[in-house]
């Protein structure tokens, strides 16, 4: 975790982005770490768990984080959470809670509650737009012998 903090306070004191630090592990290793470069690429997906998730998926030559485990210097938001969840790490430690982070201005609340939302009332709506094509892909996917299912 001390790794994790460190990071969040490098990027921090660099103006890379906020507070954030996060390191992926395997066994006894650090095969993955970030912080947040939201600033330092003008990325606003850039936050530390992602960041480190995409360079132990790269490290490891996989999509999947199995086996792993990911320390992070905060709770996660829920992009990261998301991205989280599609790397089945076998586990996430924190530092500082969500409520920490909405203390110093990060405050998530309102995506949380955006998520329960009918789509049209959201703040940023989501409109549905069916398309044959789209569908007809979808369907070429599902008949695909050689996919690679994640």
């Amino acid at each position: 975790m001390q790794i994790a903090v460190a990071l969040s306070e490098k990027g921090m004191k660099n103006g890379d982005g906020g507070p954030f630090g996060c390191i992926v592990v395997k066994g006894d290793e650090i095969v993955g770490e970030g912080w947040n470069q939201v600033l330092l690429h003008s990325d606003p997906t850039a936050h530390a768990e992602v960041v480190a998730i995409r360079d132990a998926c790269k490290r490891l030559n996989t999509f999947q984080l199995e086996g792993c485990e990911i320390y992070t210097s905060c709770e996660p938001c829920p992009m990261c959470l998301g991205a989280i969840y599609w790397a089945r790490p076998a586990r996430v430690y924190y530092a500082n809670t969500k409520e920490d982070a909405a203390n110093i201005l990060f405050d998530d609340s309102d995506i949380y509650q955006q998520l329960n939302i009918p789509h049209a009332e959201k703040r940023i709506p989501l409109v549905a737009l069916p398309d044959e094509q789209a569908i007809a892909v979808f369907k070429m996917w599902a008949e695909k012998q050689d996919r690679t299912l994640y």
